[in-house]
């Protein structure tokens, strides 16, 4: 695991700072833009390409009506909105790929939307980004920390063992998840699928298997 100076830590504590400040500046549009609906059919055009605004609306009323949400997209595909409320969505905007949106909460009514797009290619691959509610893009090194590959290596594995799972493990893949019902974010290190079965097979006895959860406390992820 890195282990960071005092001089990044600063760094990175006032980078926090700054965003605290800048979705505080925008408080007026904050409020009025809490309700993940309105977020997601205002969403710029070049973060979704697959759907214009009208398809995002006519998603939105099949869903809310009860309907499969599910229309032809303009990449020859479909996309479904799959789970929506208050302030959580998950879209599969391609066979391949999904949208994942939450709003986290800072002080004064004011929110910062966290925005993961997976696509599997054919392993899950994610992006993490922040946004104000008006979708201002915030720097997302000062609101978490992505986990390492080898926070995954279980302890006390033989060395020679972890030395040949490390040079196995060159491409670092990372499925993330938003949790609709809480503040949390689970990230899964699932490099091991991308290998070939008999390196899989190697490695996989080295790795905890298990996801890395951070939780939204004091305005960023923390694990």
């Amino acid at each position: 695991m890195p282990i960071f100076g005092r001089k990044n830590k600063q760094e990175r504590k006032m980078k926090h700072v700054l965003i605290v400040a800048c979705c505080l500046s925008v408080l007026s549009v904050a409020t009025k833009a809490q309700d993940m609906t309105a977020f997601f059919v205002g969403m710029p055009d070049e973060y979704i390409p697959q759907l214009e605004d009208a398809w995002r609306k006519d998603l939105v009323e099949l869903y809310r009506a009860g309907k499969p949400a599910t229309l032809e997209n303009t990449m020859n595909g479909r996309s479904s909105l799959l789970n929506l409320t208050q302030d959580y969505i998950l879209v599969q905007t391609t066979a391949r790929s999904t949208l994942e949106m939450k709003f986290l909460p800072l002080i004064n009514r004011t929110y910062v939307a966290c925005v993961i797009t997976t696509v599997c290619a054919p392993v899950a691959d994610s992006r993490v980004a922040f946004y104000t509610t008006d979708w201002t893009p915030l720097d997302a090194d000062a609101l978490w920390m992505p986990p390492d590959s080898k926070q995954y290596l279980i302890r006390n594995a033989d060395a020679d063992s972890l030395r040949a799972a490390l040079a196995s493990l060159d491409v670092h893949l990372f499925h993330c998840r938003l949790s609709a019902d809480d503040l949390t974010l689970s990230v899964q290190y699932v490099t091991p699928e991308y290998l070939p079965s008999e390196e899989r097979e190697q490695v996989t006895p080295l790795l905890t298997g298990k996801p890395k959860v951070y939780r939204w406390q004091a305005g960023r992820f923390v694990d």
